[in-house]
């Protein structure tokens, strides 16, 4: 089990803070801004050591980039994330599951895991894009 230090308690809770992914460049700039010390390695091996433990989740983004949030699901699960202002959603595919179990079996493999994120534009990104004024609701 990992030590708990400052450092990576004060990652953990940027992290907890943050809407969204984030990279490990973007949360040491917030925690920079913010007024704290860590530094850059710091934060990627504590981002790492939450994304092993499951407190955080880790993606690759579409251009290759290392991406985490705060994870409030336990156990395995998807994402749908929007490629322009990060909103993630967190769903359940559970075809996705069944057609990973078949194919690995087809195959020869047992054991196996996957990892699936679906990157797009959400509703509100999409209306910005495309022009189209965005519904108002009113309470």
């Amino acid at each position: 089990m990992k030590r708990q230090t400052w450092q990576r308690e004060a990652v953990r809770e940027a992290l907890d803070r943050t809407d969204g992914f984030i990279s490990a460049q973007a949360l040491h700039a917030s925690l920079h801004d913010s007024g704290s010390p860590i530094g850059l390695a710091t934060v990627y091996r504590a981002l790492a050591d939450l994304a092993t433990t499951g407190d955080a989740d880790s993606l690759q983004s579409p251009e290759g980039e290392a991406l985490y949030r705060a994870c409030t699901t336990t156990g395995h699960h998807h994402h749908l994330i929007c490629r322009s202002c990060g909103r993630t959603v967190e769903i359940a595919a559970d075809e996705v599951e069944q057609w990973a179990k078949q194919v690995a079996a087809q195959h020869g493999f047992t054991e196996a895991a996957h990892v699936v994120d679906v990157f797009g534009l959400c509703a509100e990104c999409t209306a910005r894009a495309s022009g189209t004024p965005e519904q108002v609701t009113k309470p």
